[in-house]
């Protein structure tokens, strides 16, 4: 099967809309349209499923997705192979939160650029707690992620840094003031904000598990971002990775409660498939991220 068309499959699969896909392939929407059909009468079934008002995969579509991402990485790197050794090309897709994308990526980014300059880089950004999944599916090639405790058996991780969790609360509440607390923080007496999924959520889930304690869940939110911002107008107490608040633009206006139950700190890291650490350009980010993060990076 042409690679091209393969292309352009895979950004209808992402699209789920022929004319946002047909716009970003450069084509015209009955160009992409015939492409499409051409591949269905290969693979002798329907692709996506179609009406007046929605398209989604079909059942092939969602294998024949995994067969075109596979054959499209063996072809790049087998072009790359073919070249000098000292040049790269292709593309790199990471996904990160605001404040990887902030604290984390902007050294190894920079270097790999000036290296690299012809690989196109795909940054995308979003919830911290989706990174595993964007990499498992095979749409990202590297994430910033909580690394998980249990190792993944199609998975490489990276440990980078390690933060602590902490409890936080506006800045003008002081939640020990109840005497009930006894100077402690007590989670079954406040109303409490926390991840909708996710690495804290389940270290939170642990401790609340371990000591009996029926905690009163007043908020979920996706991404530690808005945990922070909904803490910060009263919505209750919440839980946040240190990193993320350090380099939040509330962090001025919310406050760590110290005397509160102490949550293992977690790592942060890349995480990528090894099918993905195949291809040149995403091996060779992975190369220099290893370096930056022994001291070994060379000026």
């Amino acid at each position: 099967m042409d690679i091209q068309h393969l292309e352009v499959f895979l950004t209808a699969a992402e699209q789920l809309h022929f004319g946002r896909a047909s716009q970003l392939c450069h084509m015209s929407p009955s160009a992409l349209t015939r492409t499409i059909q051409r591949l269905e009468e290969q693979v002798g079934k329907p692709l996506f499923i179609r009406d007046n008002r929605h398209v989604m995969l079909s059942e092939a579509g969602e294998l024949f997705r995994s067969y075109a991402r596979e054959s499209i990485q063996q072809w790049r790197s087998f072009k790359q192979e073919l070249r000098d050794d000292n040049y790269l090309s292709g593309n790199l897709s990471i996904y990160a939160s605001i404040t990887a994308v902030y604290s984390i990526l902007p050294g190894v980014l920079e270097r790999y650029r000036q290296r690299y300059p012809d690989v196109q880089i795909h940054l995308h950004s979003g919830a911290a707690e989706q990174a595993l999944d964007q990499v498992n599916s095979g749409e990202i090639d590297i994430a910033v992620a909580a690394l998980p405790a249990g190792k993944r058996s199609q998975m490489e991780f990276l440990p980078l840094t390690t933060t602590p969790l902490v409890f936080i609360a506006p800045a003008n509440v002081d939640p020990l003031e109840d005497p009930r607390c006894n100077g402690l923080l007590d989670l079954s007496r406040v109303n409490l904000v926390v991840p909708q999924y996710g690495l804290s959520r389940d270290r939170l889930n642990q401790w609340l598990k371990t000591e009996r304690v029926a905690a009163n869940i007043r908020s979920e939110v996706s991404g530690n971002e808005a945990l922070i911002a909904l803490v910060r107008i009263g919505g209750g107490i919440g839980i946040v990775p240190k990193l993320v608040l350090q380099r939040s633009p509330f962090s001025s206006e919310v406050r760590i409660i110290e005397k509160a139950p102490q949550l293992d700190p977690y790592e942060v890291g890349l995480c990528c498939n090894r099918s993905a650490l195949q291809l040149p350009s995403v091996r060779a980010f992975w190369k220099m991220a290893v370096e930056q993060a022994t001291g070994k990076l060379a000026e």
